[in-house]
This record gives C-alpha cells, structure tokens and sequence, in this order.
C-alpha cells in the first residue's frame, strides 16, 4: 500500500491548484453599450412622449413601419423598418459572408465572446430586465426569473460543457469494419434563422444566437413586431461583445417586420428556428418545404398541472399561483390546466383563492405590482371569451385579483388574476392556449383518470406532477404526452440548461437548448477511416471481385454468418468455411500463373 501514498497526494495538490485556479478572477474586458436613447429619465420630447392608439381590427401586414409602444401605458417608444424581402436576403448574404471566417474561429474565442455577454448582463441585469418590462408589460421580478437567469444559466453551460458536445464523438465501427475508426463530426449548417415571439424579447433573443454562435454559424433573428423596440436594444450588447473579440461584422443581425420579413428569412437560411402558434408554425413549414430548409418549431402550449391528494397544501397552492400567472400575457412556458384530487380539492381550492386575491396587477413602474400588463392588442378580449364559454356551461369564478391605478388608454391591457371551479373539457378554457393569467381547476378521482384528462389535448409541451410519493409522480408523468416533465416543482426543467426542450402535437417538434439543441445547429457527419492506416486497408474478397465468381453468393453467406451468427460454433464453423474459399480461389489464381 505505500506506492499509493504518492498518488495520494499529487491528487490533494492537483485539486488545490484548480481550486486557487478558481480564485483567479478570468481576463474579460468591459463593453460600452449606448443607452441613453432607451432610458426612461423623464426627459423625453414631447414628440416622443404621446399615447400611441393602435388601429382596432386591422393588422400591420401593408405597413412600412413597426410602431411600438408600452403596453402598460400606451406610451409611444418609436418605430423600425419592416424590411422587404429584398432587404432581408441582402442581410443574409452579408451574415453568410461574416459566417465563412467565423467558422474557422477556435473555441478559446467564443468562449470568451460568452464570457463578455455573461458579464455585461450580471453588471447591467436593471438596464435589461427594465428595457423587456417597458416593450412587453411584465413585472421586473417576472423579467429576472425569465430573461436574465434563464440567459445565464444558457452561458455558463454552454462555457463548461459547450466544447465538448461539438467535438468529434467516436462510435463503435461493429463487427465487419473492427479495422475501422468511426466518428461523427459536426460542423456549422451556415445561416441561422429564428423568427422569435414577443414574451421573452432578451433571452428570446439570446437562446438561438448563443447556440448558433458558439457552434459556429451566423444568425439572423427576426424579432416580433411586438417586441421590435427592446430587441434592436439587445442587439448593441451582442454587437459590442462581438467587435471586443474582433469576430466579423453582420454575424448576428436583428431584423424588423411583419408576416413578408419572416417568410424571406425563412426561404433564404439554412435552418430556420421558430417559437410562435401553431398556425404560424404551419405556414413556416410550408415555405421551408420548398427549399428543402430543416425546421425546428416550439409552438403553444396547454400544460397540465396534477396535484395529488398527498401533497403539503399551502406549499403546492403558491407554485400553482406562481405556474398559472407565468402563462399571462408577459410570460410563456406557464400551466393552464389544473387536476387536484378529489380528497384535498376544497381545501387546495380555499389555499389558491386566498393567493390569488392577493395578488395585483398594474403598471411595473407605477407601483409595486405583482403582475404587469398583457403585451397584445385586443387579447384582453379573448380572456374574457373564454372565460365567459366557461361560465356559461356551468363554471364559476371562485376569486380575482385586483387592479392598482391603471391609465385611461390602457385598461384594455390587463387581466385581473382569475381562479375558476367546475370546469370540464367542453370548455374552450380547458382546450385552447389561453396565454392569460386564468387558473381553471377541475377534479380527479384516479391516476388513470388524471392521466387520461392530461393527455386531452392537443398540445404536448410540458407537465408538472406533486405527490408526495416521487415514485408515484414519476409513473404518472411517464404516462404524459409531452416533451418536458417537472416531478414535485415547475418549469424546472428549463432552467436545466443541459436538457432538451420542445413539445410534441401542437407544441411542435424538433429541441432547442441542451446537447441537442446544440447540435441542431450543426451538419452532422459521419465519417470513417483506416484504424492501422496504411499496414490494414480494405480488399475486396477475391470471390466478390469483378468479375464475380461463382461461388460469390456462397461466399457471402458464409461471410454474413460468420460475422453475426447468433451461436459460437455455427459462426467459427462459417469462419472456416470463408477461409477455405479463399484459399482455393488463392491456389485457383496461382496455378493459372504458372500456366500462363
């Protein structure tokens, strides 16, 4: 046992090297980022300072402008361009220009480029988190939970595991190429297109470009005409960190418009990522078809929520809250659909009604407010469709929040807090992607019976189970048709950055985030080479050379069983067999040598 002692201790001094290592704060430099044109410090003109009225019952297909306002209040912020099919090809061009040196890029440099995005965003978190909340109406907290920490935790994963899911992976070769190394390379697809929803402007922003980046591709993101403002903002920062590690110019580009924006993105990238409806996501499909583009789609959601009768009450009833206001019209990724067990419904029913009725919504900067404004035209409107379906076919609202002093022109952009009982799947509630802070719960008497009333959806994108059983939860999720599974918490999974995450139905298809996600953005290559090159090559067998002789198929045979007969002796047998067959073609050949 004495030899071990030396290696004892190099292990203890290796580990308290890497630990001082730790200590050593890494080089990354700062960057400048220009403000001052986005910052609400009270001085604007009076130009730019007035109530912008959006036009009722008409879309923004035929205009050259994206208007954008503040939700909240209605405050006009500006406008952008809504580029032409010509303008968006030409920005293609320049990404796929920026792209062909940006592959030869070493890991050292992209990880140092994530670096100066990781830093920015922990010094600059106010800055970000109050840019997302004026263009979409969340909350400054519910900005934190889904813009930064979801960003970071993308970043540092992808630092410290990012290299090593894009280098060469090697496989098994099998058992009639042992002679043979085999691997699987994976190399930028090119041009990146994601065409991203308004929920999330930031982290929307950043999921696809970090993956696409680091893997080596360009990017083009076509941003929603709803959340246009804040996200020509986000592009400075990626702009600034890409010059500080000298990467070409036009590797990531933001661009603004409507419906002709997107299908010219679509027609000319080389793979196209989207997050938005299903509908929308149909019609991606369709012109991705006619250039043969791969498609990824995370498209709506309808999650089910499942409360056992086993669970710790008050503690399931603050995380419900919490799951069914992240669904409002600030957030996504949010549960809409409650199953509590018939044993401990009253009493779960009693816990969320006295949450919810605290819980108030408002302008995010004119008070403190739980809850912030719903960032779409005219959504207020469908929530109340939906609700009233619901109440006309039985249901009834147990509780509300309130409402904290709203402006005139924007009363039609909140939607107080909503609790609902007596709820059933004829209700369009319970079936359509409601995208509003509406909790409707309905009862379960089995686990068979939750599952089967979890599975009646058309979407399949998540899933939270609570028991106080693990086990039990874990059977139930299994039995879920859906692509994300959150056992005793919710959207945990997300955060979990080296997971998967997408849906199934409705919800789309296809990952982003996580090792696949990553590699989405890659053409993966298989290749194939000599083991022992050049000692070992390939030979064709002299029975199967041109011309083929006749005992070629007997060969054959002898040869498959050989390599993959399932008993011992039947394949040593065939073994013996090839070889006398090429023995005898050897001999064959030789005496036809020395004839001639």
């Amino acid at each position: 046992m004495p030899f071990l002692w030396p290696l004892i201790v190099l292990g203890f001094a290796y580990a308290i090297c890497r630990f001082l290592l730790m200590l050593i704060p890494p080089n990354v430099p700062s960057i400048e980022v220009d403000a001052s044109d986005v910052l609400d410090d009270g001085n604007q003109t009076q130009e730019n300072s007035f109530i912008y009225i959006p036009p009722r019952g008409k879309t923004q297909q035929s205009e050259i402008k994206v208007q954008c306002y503040e939700p909240a209040t209605m405050k006009y912020l500006g406008y952008f361009p809504a580029l032409s099919a010509v303008e968006v090809k030409e920005r293609v061009v320049q990404a796929r220009k920026a792209q062909k040196t940006w592959a030869k890029s070493s890991f050292k440099q992209r990880r140092q480029f994530l670096r100066i995005l990781l830093k920015y965003i922990i010094e600059h978190q106010e800055l970000i988190c109050e840019i997302s909340s004026r263009d979409t109406g969340k909350t400054m907290v519910d900005a934190s939970l889904g813009e930064i920490m979801t960003t970071c935790e993308k970043i540092t994963w992808l630092l410290s595991e990012g290299e090593r899911w894009l280098r060469p992976e090697y496989r098994s070769s099998g058992r009639s190429m042992l002679h043979k190394k085999s691997k699987v390379e994976f190399h930028p697809l090119g041009v990146i297109g994601a065409i991203v929803s308004w929920n999330y402007p930031f982290h929307n922003i950043f999921n696809p470009m970090l993956a696409a980046v680091f893997s080596g591709n360009s990017i083009v993101i076509k941003v929603s005409e709803n959340a246009s403002w804040s996200g020509c903002f986000y592009l400075r920062i990626i702009q600034a960190a890409l010059a500080a590690v000298e990467a070409p110019e036009n590797l990531v580009d933001v661009i603004t418009g409507f419906a002709e924006t997107g299908e010219a993105l679509v027609s000319s990238a080389d793979k196209v990522i989207f997050v938005g409806s299903p509908g929308v996501g149909r019609m991606i499909m369709r012109n991705a078809a006619e250039t043969l583009v791969p498609v990824t789609l995370e498209l709506g959601g309808k999650d089910a929520f499942i409360v056992c009768e086993d669970v710790d009450v008050p503690h399931v009833a603050q995380i419900a809250v919490r799951a069914a206001l992240q669904s409002s019209g600030q957030n996504c990724a949010g549960a809409e659909r409650f199953y509590v067990h018939r044993d401990i419904y009253s009493s779960f029913v009693s816990q969320v009604a006295k949450i919810v009725k605290s819980v108030s919504a408002g302008p995010p900067f004119a008070g403190k407010y739980d809850m912030g404004a719903i960032c779409l035209q005219d959504h207020s409107e469908r929530l109340q469709h939906l609700v009233n379906d619901a109440l006309d076919k039985g249901a009834e609202i147990v509780a509300r929040g309130s409402f904290g002093h709203l402006s005139e022109g924007a009363v039609d952009q909140f939607f107080p807090p909503t609790l609902i009982v007596n709820v059933n799947h004829t209700m369009k509630l319970m079936q359509e992607e409601a995208f509003g802070p509406i909790m409707p719960i309905m009862k379960f008497s089995t686990d068979e019976e939750a599952i089967k009333l979890a599975n009646d959806s058309r979407y399949g994108l998540g899933c939270a189970v609570f028991s106080g059983s693990q086990r039990r939860a874990k059977e139930i999720a299994s039995q879920i048709h859906c692509g994300v599974a959150a056992i005793n918490d919710f959207a945990s999974t997300y955060m979990c950055q080296s997971l998967p995450f997408g849906g199934v139905k409705d919800s789309g298809f296809g990952r982003f985030a996580g090792v696949e996600g990553l590699r989405a953005c890659c053409l993966v290559k298989s290749v194939v080479e000599d083991r022992w090159w050049p000692y070992i090559k390939t030979i064709i067998p002299k029975p199967i050379q041109y011309p083929v002789k006749e005992n070629g198929f007997e060969f054959q045979e002898s040869l498959v069983e050989a390599l993959y007969g399932l008993n011992i002796w039947d394949r040593l047998r065939a073994l013996v067999s090839v070889l006398k067959m090429l023995s005898d073609q050897n001999s064959h050949v030789t005496i036809n040598r020395r004839n001639d």
